[in-house]
């Protein structure tokens, strides 16, 4: 049953997330915002929102290791996982400079993470601290925008905007997804918690690994559909935006609504991410261009993050 749980909050998460970033990138495209301020933004928020939903209930029905690990967890899967698998269907070139930006505003929002869990405990305060700070991100991003490249528009319209959808379509879509994340999240935190008793495992473990990758699979979805275009700018841009938004929007409102409590040491993790993000930072600083040797690196890395973490748990 906490199998069936499990699978079920995981497809629902899957369906809303998908459902709220269809509608939400066609309101904004329409909006006349950029793709690559609609794909930080957005499409990050959208395809964060599992974690979002699975991360409140977690905090709410008592499962604060599930909500950090979910978080902590999402952030390395996205790196290594996620990008592995889309480097490794086609290496990944970056066009726009308005990404290279991000990813060191992305390793600093990472390391926000360490003295916040340092006293053990998220507080209400620190969550309204994570808040402000991405409301000044985001007004910077909108104030400074710039034209984009032909093709970077183009990559964007072909994988998010559906001119033909009406306004009306778009909002539902938003309301229908924000639907299914909520009962989805439900599902799968009831499902998880009573899978990591069954076995044996810490919650902390269950959140990192399978909660993690089960609210990324928005990510992989998008990820793999737009390298399978050699859209490379949307692959990052979706990707180094949903690690900001999980710490600055996920872990923000998620302790702003109720103080996060660290029951399971997090700092080893914590260390895995911010490795996995200069890695990453490494790799496009060389040319801008993630080969397929580095993302199988990559992937492989995961696999065997996920190995220790089922030993020594």
């Amino acid at each position: 049953m906490d199998f069936l749980l499990l699978t079920l909050g995981i497809a629902l998460l899957y369906a809303g997330g998908e459902g709220l970033v269809r509608g939400a990138a066609n309101l904004g495209r329409r909006l006349g915002l950029s793709p690559m301020v609609i794909g930080l933004t957005i499409v990050s928020m959208g395809t964060s929102s599992p974690e979002l939903a699975a991360s409140l209930v977690g905090v709410f029905q008592g499962a604060p290791a599930v909500a950090m690990g979910n978080i902590i967890g999402s952030n390395i899967a996205n790196l290594s996982l996620v990008l592995g698998i889309t480097g490794a269907i086609w290496p990944l070139t970056v066009a726009a400079r308005f990404i290279q930006r991000e990813v060191p505003f992305m390793l600093l929002t990472s390391a926000l993470v360490f003295p916040l869990v340092w006293d053990a405990q998220v507080s209400r305060l620190e969550g309204g601290l994570l808040l402000t700070i991405l409301v000044v991100y985001l007004m910077r991003l909108l104030w400074r925008r710039e034209p984009e490249r032909a093709e970077v528009a183009a990559e964007f319209d072909e994988a998010f905007s559906d001119r033909w959808r009406s306004v009306g379509i778009s909002l539902l879509l938003v309301i229908a997804g924000i639907g299914l994340l909520v009962a989805g999240a439900q599902a799968l935190i009831q499902g998880a918690v009573g899978l990591a008793r069954a076995l044996g495992v810490g919650e902390r473990v269950i959140g990192l690994t399978v909660v993690a990758f089960g609210t990324s699979l928005p990510e992989l979805a998008s990820s793999v559909v737009a390298a399978a275009r050699k859209e490379g700018d949307i692959v990052i841009g979706n990707l180094i935006g949903s690690n900001v938004f999980n710490i600055l929007f996920i872990l923000g409102a998620t302790a702003a609504a109720r103080p996060v409590s660290i029951v399971e040491p997090v700092w080893f993790d914590l260390i895995v991410m911010m490795l996995v993000s200069l890695v990453v930072w490494r790799c496009f600083g060389t040319g801008s261009r993630l080969s397929r040797v580095e993302a199988v690196g990559l992937v492989v890395g995961y696999w065997a993050y996920v190995l220790v973490l089922f030993i020594w748990h």
